[in-house]
């Protein structure tokens, strides 16, 4: 199945190369491009894209507001942030909704990696993103989880499903089912991909 890919940039050459590296690296890619902001609403109105490669400092840019705006046309879209900008402000994006972060000083193999990751996984964070995006307000509050809570957070992040921790830790599903509820209310998560970014934080 092809990936409907737009690359959003006001810079030719970012346009012209990004979409080399991709095609020849990524299966069955068809990629279009936008060089402003308002082009890029329109073209994500009109067609349904996999993933949207997104310059924040193109212009008619709204910042941070542009990450709501995409997400109302097609909520289902994967915003991948494209910037020169460092960590600290692609994390304010990252809070925002978008899916990941990469730099345009990284090289290409970073940047098809990026985009393989958030098509496999949902995400990709450098580890460098990881450590702006948790504070240590987050990591306190791994605190409040009970003995066995620990445990089943620990698991889910490193990727086990219900049944294996039902095997694992010799537990009724519909108890696991109460657990995850209850982890992700005590720690603010939202899903496992928050709850994967908190782990890998607070192990480093």
């Amino acid at each position: 199945m092809s990936k409907n890919i737009l690359i959003a940039d006001d810079h030719d050459i970012v346009l012209v190369g990004t979409t080399m590296i991709l095609e020849a690296r990524i299966q069955d890619a068809e990629i279009d491009q936008a060089e402003d902001y308002p082009e890029t609403l329109e073209k994500i109105s009109q067609k349904k894209y996999d993933l949207v490669i997104l310059d924040i400092n193109m212009p008619e840019s709204r910042n941070k507001k542009m990450i709501s705006e995409i997400k109302a046309i097609d909520p289902d879209i994967k915003i991948l942030i494209f910037s020169a900008y460092e960590e600290e402000i692609a994390a304010q994006y990252i809070r925002e909704g978008a899916n990941g972060y990469v730099s345009k000083l990284s090289k290409s193999d970073e940047i098809s990696e990026a985009v393989k990751k958030i098509f496999s996984d949902g995400y990709y964070y450098p580890s460098a993103l990881v450590n702006q995006l948790m504070n240590e307000s987050s990591l306190d509050l791994i605190k409040n989880l009970s003995e066995r809570e620990y445990e089943i957070f620990i698991l889910l992040a490193k990727g086990n499903g219900n049944l294996e921790i039902s095997n694992t830790m010799n537990i009724q599903m519909p108890t696991i089912s109460t657990y995850k509820k209850r982890i992700h209310i005590k720690l603010k998560t939202k899903n496992i991909a928050d709850l994967i970014r908190l782990y890998q934080t607070y192990i480093s």
